[in-house]
């Protein structure tokens, strides 16, 4: 059985967004952050706002690329599944781990279940169910059936408004105060990763399922994709919004087509014209590089190394020269730079943590 197919483009395009979600989440100051870096505070869609969606859509690629060839050259299905399964309960115990960390050291009042590795987990298991047990037109069928399904959900929970919506209202029924917030004077809770939401995250990945096919078999037509995707995406928020906490139907459009469109381009540059595929050493090494810069994040807070290092060096050296935001931005970038070095270590060495 030959191996699973590898593009360049995807791996590099997978740990440019790792690179993303590293400097979106560790700034020197969250007092001091460019707009752009910063997600809504509710409804809109900012770059930072990208980023997860696209990690997403590029988990369904990756399965599309890794997952559907060997089923297509008739591979055990069930022990496929259990492969699968088996990966994705990994990341959910990782992301369980890292939350058990952050309650730990940073005394928090309570321990948080949900968080981005949990829902990277959860669509990655479910989205592999289904590339290995349905036929590809099933695939569209779920995901027209979620996007409409959730929007009717949506819909029919009255408010989109903070607290009051229907994701936010089922998340506090279940899990109370274990959200990322939780108000106990009006017993109103929200988790941007909760469990509703995840349908609308689950949507990215399938629609990414659909990007790996078209890279597979005709990469051309990723362009007047993003072109579809974004189109429908616009016109569907004119009567439900863009909202990342919500993960709302227009939103997964609207993020998955700039994702098709990113795909396209790093197919052509790599993939095609052989440019350098800048980012790979953190997309060959994705899930590492997350969790380890996170644990490590979460020392240095706990430790207070954190605080120290921002107050000493960046905001007294940068801030005079470049203002506060400029000195927060010097700091997530050195951060990066920094899980660069070991990222390419691994790489020359060809070690891959397959977690």
């Amino acid at each position: 059985m030959s191996k699973p197919l590898r593009y360049a483009s995807v791996d590099a395009l997978r740990g440019l967004t790792v690179a993303a979600m590293l400097l979106v989440n560790n700034p020197g100051s969250w007092g001091h952050v460019f707009a752009p870096l910063l997600h809504s505070e509710w409804n809109g869609c900012t770059p930072t706002d990208l980023v997860f969606p696209f990690f997403l859509v590029i988990v369904g690629v990756s399965i599309a690329l890794g997952v559907v060839p060997r089923v297509e050259q008739g591979a055990d299905r069930a022990a496929l599944s259990r492969t699968v399964l088996v990966r994705a309960l990994r990341i959910l115990g990782l992301g369980l781990l890292l939350h058990l960390l952050a309650w730990w050291w940073l005394d928090l009042a309570h321990y948080r279940p949900w968080g981005v590795l949990q829902r990277i987990g959860i669509c990655f298991a479910v989205a592999g169910m289904a590339a290995i047990w349905l036929r590809p037109r099933a695939h569209w069928l779920c995901l027209f059936g979620l996007l409409a399904g959730y929007a009717l959900l949506l819909a029919a929970g009255g408010s989109l408004a903070p607290w009051l919506n229907l994701p936010s209202r089922v998340d506090t029924a279940l899990f109370g105060s274990l959200l990322y917030q939780y108000d106990p004077v009006t017993g109103h809770g929200h988790d941007p990763e909760g469990l509703l939401s995840t349908l609308g995250a689950l949507a990215s990945t399938l629609i990414g399922l659909q990007a790996g096919a078209l890279l597979r078999t005709r990469p051309a037509r990723l362009l007047p994709g993003a072109g579809v995707l974004l189109a429908l995406g616009a016109v569907w928020s004119m009567w439900l919004p863009f909202n990342k906490n919500l993960w709302t139907p227009p939103y997964v459009l609207w993020t998955a087509g700039w994702a098709f469109a990113a795909l396209w381009l790093a197919h052509v540059l790599i993939d095609i014209r052989h440019w350098p595929a800048l980012g790979r050493r953190f997309g060959v090494n994705a899930i590492t590089a997350y969790a380890g810069s996170s644990a490590m994040v979460l020392a240095m807070m706990a430790t207070g190394s954190w605080g120290w290092l921002y107050t000493h060096v960046f905001e007294r050296w940068i801030t005079p020269l470049a203002g506060a935001q400029g000195a927060s931005l010097a700091m997530a970038l050195v951060f990066v730079a920094l899980w660069w070095l070991p990222m390419a270590w691994m790489d020359r060495r060809k070690i891959y943590l397959k977690i």
